[in-house]
């Protein structure tokens, strides 16, 4: 029988092959999970399967792992290479038998106990055909890929329906050594490894497929009859004097237009379209730190994720990325705008659910909403919301809006029965495709509605945007940020809808956590590399040899001296950065008898300010070292300390900057170091100063130092106005300092969009008021006061002298 199956292997494999698409999670064993491919590796699977073993062929084949059809030589012996928990579902009976695995195993314990320096990996490997979720009633996925060890007739209809949604996914290897050394008999310990790892094998499918879904009913009956929506209701009817019949009417409205409607095959339909689109569109996508998201789903953690919002782009890649990676899509909260015909039925069965911008005013409509997120927590689904609340039009981080992430508080603190984390995620791009309506938006041009022809006219220009950035950030444990923000926050926990008095404050603290830990995990790229360069410039043209040299020191610069762990920059040496990016026809170049020469392309400077603004915290106070050195010459160690002081907590607040005030110093110091040993900075005696013009550094150093010269301008224009003001409104404050940016943009060329953003402008008044630069009055207006004045003699001497002496005379 051994050559009949063989024969039915060999013609069966290569037509079996062209069925099955595989994707390997993780993609980066060594790092990720540790697993050395020069010591010895066996594979355990949870069903012994014809098709199974083609798919991990596959697999083991293009990530340079053994082959599981060849023998695992042991000292003197071959051994099998693969081991299996079941065998295949008996076709009438449905009976699954286990295999011989125990005994297997037995001997392998017993075969150490001979070689004292034998020690093998032993790698959990789980293949996934289909990622169907449970649900109440059985349609056609669930009846084909709900059991865990199919019959040979139900995995033949799998392999054709679900060939090309297949995943293998490698799991931590088991030391057998250190199996072996355990307490027991040989076969107690054999037991016990299979009684493991079955449990290990449900976990990894609960977390590929998902918690059951809701059926209609059901969701009605959960949220409709919650405390909290029947007083809503109750309410309802009082105050509006209609019966209550209407009133529930209207409650399920509400339901409906808030709830999604996921539908799995949807999302695996949409994942093969997406894929086509990325594959057109972008020269790759760069995923880091996937790990902290699959070790949260393996520990059963409830994951919320909490990304930055560039563009529209965000709500597919991520969820792509996501599924890409072995993990249950979540469900995504979605502005009302967006439920518009045929999208918004589309966006709602791949899992999105809608809110109105606001709730004011709407007790009944707020209390489904709420009721409606705890249900997701409790039922175990993922959840994905932005933070910023809307789409930021300057490429730099907004400021966050709390209510979303006030009611997962509230969620939790009623009691969600299981962990709950908050997963910040950074997402770039080289290309933005809303890049030119955000840069009218923000000049005043109302936005256009969403719309079908925005949606078509957006596909039309489709073409090639780069690479696409989505770094998943460090967890935040809601219970443990609980536990440490308020101890006692048990106490306070009641069945009524009042908010405790310490949700607010804590709220913001998480809110700003996260942010900065968004920030922490940005992603240097081409195009925002050199649109800082050639923004800091300032004819906004240079040398392409000139352009090489500065990315070339700036990468060296973060390499050293990284931002933060988590952050990521290219592999690539600058000039193969420059080639690749000036390819992607997003600038300009020109050639004189001298060289080429790089620019922005007609009119485009002001859209590159976008894609610095991405990168701009990173560079902040690098930055401000060079344009300190520049402007005072001769620069002590403790002015330049001085003037970190003042201005790094208006740059924290602003910019979601991480460091701590101990942090930063060190930071500093740690830059001062390298700027001199690269030479960009001079030490003459105790004085800094920046590098002598003949030096080759010294374009690097310039163009460092005038990276941040937009925000200096503006933080001297919101001050000269304070300041000739005494005391002033904030609004009329922000429109005020708008009328002088603009003005300045006439007459000096400055074109930085921070300056009609109300945000920005909101952003670093806020952080006056925190910071105790200006007073607040009763009446709400600010007042000009002595720390405004020396905040603004420290900040005036990095600002050009002609925009300096213009802000005087007004």
């Amino acid at each position: 029988m051994n050559w009949m199956a063989s024969f039915l292997r060999s013609f069966l494999t290569k037509p079996i092959g062209w069925l099955v698409k595989v994707k390997s999670i993780p993609s980066d064993l060594e790092n990720e999970l540790g697993i050395d491919k020069t010591r010895p590796i066996v594979y355990l699977l949870q069903t012994k399967s014809f098709t199974d073993s083609i798919a991990l062929e596959k697999s083991t084949a293009f990530l340079g792992l053994p082959s599981p059809r060849k023998k695992l030589a042991l000292v003197d012996h071959e051994h099998k290479r693969s081991y299996y928990l079941n065998r295949p579902q008996n076709i009438f009976t449905r009976k699954v038998k286990p295999t011989t695995i125990e005994d297997n195993f037995t001997e392998m314990f017993q075969y150490h106990r001979q070689y004292d320096d034998l020690d093998v990996q032993l790698i959990p490997v789980f293949i996934s055909w289909g990622r169907s979720a449970g649900k109440g009633k059985s349609g056609w996925a669930q009846l084909i890929a709900s059991k865990a060890s199919p019959n040979w007739l139900r995995k033949s209809f799998i392999v054709l329906f679900f060939g090309r949604d297949n995943f293998v996914s490698y799991s931590k290897p088991v030391s057998t050594r250190q199996m072996a050394s355990l307490s027991g008999s040989d076969q107690q310990i054999a037991h016990k490894l299979i009684r493991v790892a079955r449990t290990h094998f449900q976990r990894k499918r609960q977390v590929l497929s998902g918690p059951t879904l809701l059926e209609r009913q059901e969701l009605y009956n959960s949220i409709l009859g919650a405390r909290g929506v029947k007083q809503a209701i109750e309410d309802e009817v009082a105050n509006k004097n209609i019966s209550p019949q209407k009133a529930r009417k209207q409650a399920k409205k509400y339901v409906d237009e808030i709830a999604a409607d996921y539908r799995e095959g949807l999302v695996r339909l949409g994942e093969r379209l997406l894929a086509r689109i990325w594959h057109r569109i972008y020269d790759g996508i760069e995923v880091k730190h996937a790990e902290r998201v699959r070790e949260l789903a393996a520990n059963g953690h409830e994951i919320i994720y909490v990304p930055c919002h560039k563009s529209h782009m965000d709500y597919l890649l991520l969820t792509y990325v996501i599924y890409q990676e072995g993990l249950v899509t979540p469900h995504i909260a979605a502005g009302i705008n967006l439920n518009f015909w045929p999208a918004g039925p589309i966006f709602r069965r791949c899992g999105a659910f809608f809110l109105r911008r606001s709730f004011v005013g709407n007790k009944l409509y707020s209390s489904i909403f709420r009721e409606y997120l705890e249900l997701l927590f409790n039922k175990g689904y993922s959840v994905k919301y932005f933070p910023e609340g809307g789409r930021s039009r300057t490429g730099r981080l907004l400021p966050p809006k709390t209510g979303m992430l006030a009611m997962t508080l509230q969620a939790v603190t009623k009691g969600v029965n299981r962990p709950v984390s908050v997963v910040p995620v950074y997402l770039g791009y080289e290309h933005v495709m809303e890049v030119k309506s955000y840069q009218k938006e923000l000049k005043g041009k109302g936005k256009k509605k969403e719309s079908n022809t925005q949606v078509f006219s957006a596909i039309r220009k489709l073409k090639n945007y780069g690479h696409g950035y989505v770094n998943f950030g460090e967890p935040i444990s809601l219970h443990k940020f609980l536990d440490k923000q308020v101890p006692d926050w048990r106490d306070d926990i009641s069945d009524d809808e009042k908010k405790p008095t310490w949700l607010t404050p804590t709220v913001n603290v998480l809110a700003n956590d996260i942010m900065a830990i968004i920030n922490k995990n940005a992603a240097l790229n081409g195009t925002a590399l050199l649109a800082l360069c050639l923004l800091s410039s300032k004819t906004h043209v240079m040398s392409k040899d000139d352009l090489i040299n500065a990315i070339d020191d700036y990468l060296s610069l973060f390499k050293a001296n990284p931002y933060s762990a988590d952050a990521t920059f290219p592999t690539q040496d600058a000039e193969y950065l420059v080639e690749r990016t000036l390819a992607l026809n997003r600038f300009q170049q020109s050639e004189d008898k001298y060289g080429l020469m790089v620019s922005p392309k007609q009119d485009n400077a002001v859209l590159l300010t976008f894609y610095r603004n991405n990168i701009l915290h990173m560079f902040a106070l690098p930055s401000l070292i060079m344009a300190a050195a520049f402007a005072h010459r001769n620069l002590t160690r403790t002015a330049l300390l001085s003037l970190v002081e003042q201005l790094y907590p208006i740059l924290k607040r602003e910019f979601f900057m991480y460091f701590s005030h101990d942090e930063v110093v060190v930071y500093i110091e740690e830059l001062v170091i390298y700027l001199k040993t690269c030479g960009m900075l001079v030490q003459n005696g105790k004085y800094l100063a920046p590098v002598e013009p003949s030096s080759p550094k010294f374009h690097s150093a310039w163009l460092l130092s005038r990276s941040m010269q937009e925000t200096w301008q503006r933080y001297a224009v919101v001050l000269s106005v304070l300041e000739s003001e005494k005391i002033i409104a904030r609004a009329q404050l922000e429109r005020q300092s708008t009328d002088v940016a603009e003005r300045l943009s006439s007459l000096f060329g400055m074109h930085s969009p921070e300056f009609y953003d109300k945000n920005v402008l909101a952003s670093f008044v806020n952080a006056l008021r925190e910071n105790k630069h200006v007073h607040s009055r009763e009446d709400g207006s600010l007042e000009f006061s002595e720390s405004s004045l020396v905040l603004k003699h420290a900040i005036m001497p990095l600002v050009w002298p002609e925009i300096v002496q213009h802000l005087e005379r007004l």
